[in-house]
């Protein structure tokens, strides 16, 4: 068996200029794209690749996802990716993406997402094959060493405050 990485960290990029808008930072609807594109990297690493996708007539549905905004990026910043998998059973995968600055080190997003693994054929969720699974219980075990994150189960809301008259 290879080792795991702990966190997932393969994934780079680089701001690119149709990214960038009028507060010459990259754009907040670019963010979600980029962490797409990480998220393509990790199923790739888990196993959901392509090939696994088209042979067993599945895909994957995000549920629900919740971005953070750290820092600003700018144009051609480069990015850096890394993954940790939060949970997971049969039909779903909770992971966060937490995106770098590559050159600097400072955290600028993150990403935390839960997907739904999907029957093409009833458009409704579907267990993940055995092998699949067995290799999210490694990952699991891996990444169950890592701290926890303070991005997992973020909540939007205000506080609230007494009113004073």
């Amino acid at each position: 068996m290879t080792e795991i990485p702990t966190p997932f960290d393969s994934y780079r990029d680089v701001v690119r200029p149709d990214w960038i808008d009028h507060n010459r930072h990259m754009n907040m609807g670019y963010y979600l794209v980029v962490f797409d594109f990480a998220t393509d990297a990790f199923f790739d690493f888990v196993g959901l690749d392509r090939a696994h996708r088209e042979r067993n007539r599945i895909t994957t549905f995000s549920l629900e996802g919740h971005i953070t905004y750290q820092r600003e990026v700018g144009l051609d910043d480069p990015l850096r990716f890394t993954t940790r998998l939060v949970g997971h059973d049969a039909k779903r995968i909770h992971y966060l993406h937490e995106m770098y600055h590559a050159a600097d080190g400072y955290l600028a997003a993150t990403n935390e997402l839960m997907s739904l693994h999907v029957s093409l054929e009833t458009r409704r969720g579907a267990a993940m094959t055995d092998d699949i699974q067995a290799r999210l219980r490694q990952i699991q075990a891996a990444h169950a060493a890592l701290p926890p994150s303070p991005n997992v189960g973020r909540v939007i809301g205000l506080k609230s405050r007494p009113t004073t008259r």
